[in-house]
């Protein structure tokens, strides 16, 4: 070990310096090591449960320079959320020593999320002269698995997945060297003593180079390709082969929604979208999400997003992914998730060679095993900054950090984008993306994800948290976990936990004006609620405005078949009959069954939602009668909008207090438009423009009455370009203060956060 220098003894001191925050598998304990090195300190560094514990010992300057650098030069990944010093008696340490981890009593557990090799191991990766040449399981310090491997902590190598693999003398050498950049980097191997690849291809197998050049051939053949990744398996296929697209969504039962599509540099992605200084971040940062831009006309298969004006794109964050990529036969690889629609990811071997058989041609394994799936994140950056649609590999288990103290809530999240969030003080663990819990597969998967994060953080929750729709999943799961373990299960309406999620993410102190926008979410009067402005505080909230109700003619059915909403709109205004497409194609001995069941009211609920809206109107102007998937009209009706200006009329009106914004007179204007034969773009951004300003002008007169000046905005519809960046522009032209998502989604990704904070409000 190198010896600390001192200027004298006498005058030594001695600090204790605890350090909690994301510590741990980001290289922070040879940090500190060469950071004492650098102000003569001695002492010790070692991990305990909850984050870091430094004595530091040298002359009290020095000692002062230590700590005032420690925030200012720590690793980039780490993050630091608390430091506390106590002065020690000096011991006369001549050096300073890494010593083992210890577990410890209390203390939050914050650990690190996968993140994408760095640049010095890429390098690494292509250098014909390193021992780790096109090695695909390359990692250090700074990058690699994390998340996906541990198993328990403190998180050390017989913790995590790497434990069946012992590393050769040459690997154990950097393990062990404090100088070196693998020193205690737990996924640490190379050829001779860590992972392999294999591709298994009908009766052929081969390893090594071998299986990565064989599944290049497949790829360039417009074969499919089920790749193991870090947090589960990857389907792709040649994103330029318009066969090898189809063939995959009609393998796949995907048959219409976007696909990812990775590529090997910002360059190639620049021939097929448009890259912005905020895009290119994203794409070349630790996360390396998929990020939502603009198309250009391109040589990518149309089948891959054909419903939308982006592009979900992303760049290789693994050795695996840069060796796939740097042959020039696959500029562009299409990368969907590894699973059938709507199941959860496939993340071990033989699993994902029983599912995916029908799907993939061929199979690139390796033997390192996965401990929890994580798919890619989502981002789409905007104006107002980027905005997470999906937060999953490269964020979790990152804490969304409160200013309140929650307790220890879990929250099991809604029924569709379903996540659920474990809350330790002020920590709120919001879960990777689990999906829709559509049936007992994904349940049983979520349950998983559940136990995982509580033995992880070790944290047992005192209290839990559901949507109030009675008869979700995720719901029935709650109120039988507190009923075994005697805890108390509180039911928090969906749109009061959207506006809760976002007023904490900014700390507000409310009350705040929330605007919810989304498809569906279980009133408290019974209805489909969707278009809701509340006067939210934490523990309550209060019913300010909301959409006009419209039945909702087969319950789910309608949801799926917005035609039967679009007709509901044109009957109440009497236009059936005009001279339009929707009226000429319009099944009329359907329609009239429908309308029986409406003046019958047989499963008929009322919906406020504006979801429900979104998809009335992109059917009625001919864009998608049925959707393949949630919201897919609504995204094509986006999709269409130009650049044209205008307003349809609206109303709004009071009832019970509450005031009611009305689009009847929208939908008279928008069938004369298409009576005139308008553009649909036209047609679209005008609606658009419409919504807006209902839903701006509501909220205006909800804060001059209220006083209220502070505006919280969530619900999927958020996600919409349109009205993300109009609506929070009109309401800020009046002097409003607008709170938009930045830290979780705002779809029902982020829901289980405000479920936890109101239900920790009225608990504690």
């Amino acid at each position: 070990m190198a010896k600390a220098t001192t200027l004298t003894t006498d005058r030594r001191i001695r600090r204790e310096i605890t350090i909690t925050g994301i510590v741990q598998g980001v290289g922070f304990r040879p940090f500190i090591h060469r950071l004492a090195q650098k102000h003569g300190i001695a002492g010790t560094v070692h991990n305990f449960t909850g984050g870091v514990v430094i004595e530091a010992e040298g002359q009290p300057e020095a000692v002062a320079a230590f700590i005032g650098d420690l925030p200012r030069e720590k690793p980039p990944i780490a993050r630091i959320d608390d430091i506390t010093v106590v002065e020690l008696p000096a011991l006369g340490d001549a050096e300073f020593v890494i010593t083992p981890s210890r577990e410890a009593a209390g203390g939050t557990i914050l650990l690190s999320p996968d993140v994408a090799m760095c640049d010095d191991c890429l390098r690494e990766l292509f250098d014909p002269d390193d021992r780790r040449y096109r090695y695909p399981f390359i990692n250090c310090t700074n990058c690699g698995p994390r998340f996906t491997i541990i198993q328990s902590v403190p998180y050390d190598r017989p913790n995590t997945t790497m434990r069946p693999f012992s590393m050769c003398r040459h690997c154990q050498a950097e393990y062990d060297d404090i100088g070196d950049r693998r020193y205690h980097a737990q996924p640490n191997a190379c050829p001779v003593c860590g992972p392999e690849v294999e591709l298994i291809f009908g009766d052929e197998r081969c390893s090594a180079d071998e299986a990565i050049e064989q599944a290049i051939e497949l790829l360039a053949a417009g074969k499919i390709v089920a790749i193991k990744g870090l947090g589960g398996f990857h389907l792709a296929c040649d994103a330029t082969s318009q066969d090898a697209v189809q063939e995959l969504r009609r393998r796949k039962g995907r048959e219409e929604k976007p696909l990812a599509i990775m590529s090997t540099s910002l360059e190639e992605m620049e021939s097929y979208c448009h890259l912005t200084e905020e895009a290119q971040e994203l794409l070349t940062g630790a996360i390396r999400p998929i990020v939502l831009l603009k198309k250009r006309t391109s040589v990518i298969a149309p089948s891959v997003a054909p419903d939308s004006k982006y592009y979900g794109v992303m760049t290789p964050y693994t050795p695996l992914h840069h060796l796939l990529l740097a042959d020039d036969r696959l500029p562009a690889l299409v990368m969907t998730s590894g699973n059938l629609s709507e199941e959860p990811l496939a993340t071990q071997n033989d699993e994902a060679r029983g599912r995916l058989a029908h799907i993939a041609d061929g199979f690139l394994l390796h033997d390192r095993e996965i401990e929890i799936g994580c798919d890619d994140s989502v981002v789409r950056p905007t104006k107002l900054g980027p905005i997470v649609m999906r937060r999953a590999r490269g964020y979790v288990p990152f804490p969304v950090t409160l200013k309140r103290d929650l307790g220890r809530v879990l929250a099991v999240g809604g029924h569709l984008k379903n996540t659920f969030c474990l809350t330790d003080g002020r920590n709120a663990f919001l879960s990777q993306h689990i999906g829709d819990l559509e049936d007992a597969n994904t349940l049983d998967y979520f349950q998983w994800c559940v136990d995982h994060l509580q033995d992880v953080l070790r944290v047992e929750p005192e209290l839990i948290a559901h949507d109030l729709h009675p008869d979700y999943l995720s719901s029935h799961y709650a109120q039988r976990l507190a009923e075994e373990r005697g805890l108390d299960a509180v039911a928090v309406q969906h749109h009061h936990a959207h506006i809760a999620a976002c007023m904490a993410e900014h700390a507000a102190v409310g009350p705040v004006l929330g605007i919810a926008c989304d498809g569906t979410g279980y009133g408290a009067d019974g209805t489909v609620w969707g278009c809701e402005i509340l006067l939210s505080d934490y523990d309550d909230y209060t019913r300010a405005a909301h959409l006009e109700y419209v039945p909702l003619p087969g319950g789910e059915q309608a949801i799926k078949e917005p035609w039967r909403v679009a007709a509901v709109y044109l009957h109440r205004q009497g236009l059936l009959d005009a001279d339009i497409d929707f009226c000429h194609n319009l099944d009329r001995p359907r329609w009239r069954l429908l309308e029986q069941m409406i003046e019958k009211n047989i499963n008929c609920p009322s919906a406020s939602s504006a979801g429900r809206l979104f998809s009335a109107v992109s059917a009625l102007v001919g864009l998608r009668s049925v959707d393949a998937y949630e919201g897919q009209s609504a995204m094509m009706l986006e999709a269409a909008a130009t650049d044209a200006e205008g307003v349809y009329s609206y109303e709004i009106t009071e009832s019970d207090g509450m005031l009611v914004m009305s689009p009847g007179l929208m939908f008279v204007e928008i069938v004369a438009d298409l009576e005139a034969g308008k553009d649909t773009g036209e047609i679209s951004v005008r609606f658009h423009n419409t919504f807006v300003a209902m839903v701006g002008d509501a909220a205006v007169r909800v804060a001059k009455k209220t006083g209220i000046k502070q505006i919280a905005m969530s619900g999927g519809t958020f996600q919409n370009e349109l009205v993300l960046h109009g609506l929070p522009q009109r309401l800020t032209e009046v002097g409003l203060e607008v709170l938009i998502h930045q830290e979780t989604p705002p779809n029902d990704g982020g829901l289980a956060l405000g479920q936890a904070v109101v239900a920790s409000a009225r608990n504690y």
